[in-house]
Parts: C-alpha cells; sequence; structure tokens
C-alpha cells in the first residue's frame, strides 16, 4: 500500500456557475468560497443559501450544499456562542489532535499537513446537506442553521451549491384528498 492518496481527477473542472435542464427539471450550481481564520472554525452559512435559493425565484425544490473538502464539514444545529464552543470541545475531545494517529506519521503517510485528527471529525459531521425548498424558502426549523464546520484552517474552502427544480408532469392531488393519517401511516411503513 502507498504512502500517498489516491487521487480523484475529474475530466472537466467543477464548473463555478452552471445550469442544466433535461425534461421537467432545472438545475442551477454554484461554487461558493468561504475564507476562514481559525483552525477549528464554525460559519454560519444560512443567510447565504437563501439568498442563493431566492434569486430563483422558485416555489418548490431541494437545494443540496455539498463540501470539495475532506477537512471540511457542513451540518445543522442551533448557531449560539454557548453551543459552538460546546461543538468545538465536543469534537476536540471525541478526537484528540495529539493522539497517534497513522496518518500523521511519515512512516505511512506523505501528508505533512498533521491533520488526522481534522479527517476524522468530519467523518463525525458529513460532507453534504439536502435541504427543501417550499413557498420560496429553504425548510429550516426556528432554530435551525446550516452550518460549516472548518477543521483544518485557516483556509480558503469551496462549497458546491445545487438547485433542483421540476415540473410535475400529472395535476397532483388535492391537498383535502390526502389525510395527514394516511401520509403518516404510509411513511412509517418504508
Amino acid at each position: 500500500m502507498s504512502k500517498s492518496s489516491t487521487v480523484t481527477i475529474r475530466e472537466r473542472p467543477v464548473q463555478e456557475v452552471a445550469s442544466a435542464k433535461a425534461g421537467g427539471l432545472t438545475i442551477h450550481g454554484e461554487t461558493f468560497m468561504v475564507q476562514t481564520d481559525q483552525r477549528i472554525e464554525l460559519v454560519d452559512l444560512t443567510n447565504r443559501v437563501m439568498e442563493y435559493v431566492r434569486r430563483f425565484n422558485i416555489r418548490e425544490g431541494l437545494v443540496s450544499l455539498w463540501s470539495m473538502h475532506t477537512t471540511c464539514a457542513l451540518f445543522i444545529n442551533e448557531f449560539q456562542t454557548a453551543l459552538l464552543s460546546d461543538i468545538k470541545r465536543f469534537l476536540e475531545q471525541m478526537v484528540a489532535r495529539d493522539a497517534e494517529w497513522m496518518h500523521n506519521s511519515p512512516e505511512h503517510s506523505d501528508c505533512d499537513r498533521m491533520n488526522a485528527d481534522s479527517h476524522l471529525r468530519a467523518l463525525l459531521l458529513g460532507h453534504s446537506l439536502t435541504l427543501q425548498v417550499s413557498g420560496g424558502e429553504v425548510v429550516l426549523g426556528q432554530w435551525q442553521r446550516v452550518l460549516m464546520a472548518e477543521l483544518d484552517g485557516p483556509r480558503a474552502r469551496s462549497l458546491s451549491c445545487r438547485l433542483k427544480l421540476g415540473t410535475c408532469p400529472v395535476s397532483p392531488l388535492p391537498v383535502s384528498s390526502i389525510s395527514r393519517r394516511s401520509w403518516i401511516a404510509t411513511s412509517a411503513s418504508i
């Protein structure tokens, strides 16, 4: 086994701004850049994502956000100073920076950043989010915010954002014909 990481090579680079249509599906894509200032930093992206969705004046759809980095994660949580400190402390306690990680050892790895802890912390949080858009707005609960976790900063980070919307080829059922109870029963049996 090699000390080097396997590199993913695209035939074409990800476009900073792109749009595509196929049948009734339309996708708008854009790359966001986020500059961080600390090794571990939590950034609130909610307003930026909401503004992106509003620019397209759609009523219903999905918006996906994807981190283009293995040490930068995306998740939903509350954005409150005490909780942000707790999240950072939790990540530091769950994955110790100074543990004897093979990724940090020149004997096993060619990585000189000494950032195994950052990769492992990203595993806990994930690299992507898909959010619903309804009534022209991103669907989030009262205290939910779209957060980015910088785990190996400071760095410039690229986030791929894709907005998906489609047209329905058949008329939807009237809301009154679908009872809440039958929807819950159907959902629970899936």
